[in-house]
């Protein structure tokens, strides 16, 4: 019986990257909204009622596996390591985030993905849901965080207010910065430099520039731990 399930998830699988790769080369030669899911099931060789049991939209086709970022910036506030403050981990992950973008950018794919999304309002519109999950998942681990240890930057209100205003702060400078990189690797020859890690290291020092200023903006963190209220 365990060797018959094991099959099946190993077919199940083939099947959704297969789903997947198939999808994602169709958007990367037709643009996302010329293709339709009859045209990944029939290129794929699959039924449509298939791809819709791997995949619920079209979007979630375009996005998976290029979204591990809705996750990262929580997961780095909760996994790092002993000593290291909350938006000190935060801080290293953008950085790395913005890094990680700038070196795709100067791959064949990551300009073709980056350009179809661009072109799309399906797909911007998708992305700042993704970006308000990120957004979501952030506030959750700094509240977390700031409530068992303490050190919340001090608010009006309480430490539920302190989390998801930081979280909104911090995401959307880094989209920013993302996004305005998009825009000048679209602008005119030699927005970017030729060296793709010489673009890196630009990208990552205004990222750092930026990241350090919203951290010295802060109060001194309070000591010990503050009150949840409500």
């Amino acid at each position: 019986m365990s060797e018959v399930m094991d099959r099946r998830a190993r077919k199940k699988a083939q099947t959704r990257s297969l789903i997947r790769e198939t999808a994602q080369a169709l958007f990367a030669e037709r643009g996302f909204e010329a293709v339709t899911i009859a045209d990944i099931a029939g290129a794929a060789d699959v039924a449509v009622q298939t791809v819709f049991n791997h995949f619920p939209t079209k979007e979630d086709l375009f996005f998976d596996g290029h979204t591990p970022w809705v996750d990262g910036a929580a997961d780095s506030v909760r996994s790092r390591a002993p000593g290291t403050t909350p938006l000190e981990a935060l801080h290293a992950y953008l950085i790395e985030r913005v890094a990680v973008h700038a070196r795709q950018l100067a791959t064949r794919d990551g300009r073709v993905f980056d350009a179809t999304l661009e072109a799309s309002p399906a797909l911007r519109a998708r992305e700042r849901e993704l970006q308000h999950e990120a957004t979501a998942r952030l506030a959750d681990a700094l509240f977390e965080t700031w409530t068992v240890e303490g050190g919340a930057p001090p608010v009006p209100t309480d430490v539920r207010t302190a989390a998801s205003v930081t979280a909104a702060v911090w995401l959307a400078a880094v989209r920013t910065l993302i996004v305005q990189h998009r825009r000048l690797l679209a602008g005119p020859a030699g927005a970017l430099p030729a060296d793709p890690e010489e673009g890196v290291a630009l990208a990552c020092s205004v990222a750092d520039q930026v990241f350090s200023g919203l951290g010295s903006t802060l109060p001194p963190p309070t000591s010990g731990r503050l009150r949840r209220i409500g």
